[in-house]
């Protein structure tokens, strides 16, 4: 019979476990020799800020991809149906650019607001730091 489908649930449960295990085993084992070859805490956090801001450059890039997808969408469109496609795929394409860039404007205001400077350490001051057996309290 055409367009019938037969399903197990609880194959489906399995398989989506397996997955959720194996992409788990997968960043594990990505990030552990980078976790365990830092020498403090500060090294982990810096490596974690880098990854981030990595990652946020990444995804401002896939926005504005996808704005001009948009934009070529609408352009090369013969019908009105793709038209409004594309308007559409070029509005959240800029809602998605607006938002990336309105929060690092946010947190740039709270630097300035709290007089904190792009090479301050990562420990607030006050937080006890152990160096070498000693205990000092932060930079």
């Amino acid at each position: 019979m055409v367009g019938t489908y037969s399903f197990n649930i609880n194959e489906i449960f399995m398989r989506l476990r397996l997955t959720a295990i194996t992409s788990a085993l997968s960043i594990i084992g990505v990030f552990s020799p980078v976790v365990a070859s830092a020498a403090t805490l500060t090294d982990t956090l810096i490596f974690v800020s880098n990854f981030l801001n990595n990652l946020i450059g990444l995804f401002v890039t896939l926005a504005i991809v996808v704005f001009f997808w948009g934009l070529i969408k609408y352009l090369w469109s013969m019908g009105s149906e793709d038209a409004h496609e594309g308007l559409k795929i070029m509005f959240w394409g800029i809602i998605a650019i607006f938002v990336m860039v309105s929060i690092w404007g946010i947190i740039k205001l709270l630097q300035n607001t709290f007089r904190v400077a792009q090479n301050d350490p990562i420990v607030p001051r006050g937080v006890p730091l152990r160096t070498g057996g000693q205990y000092q309290e932060g930079y």
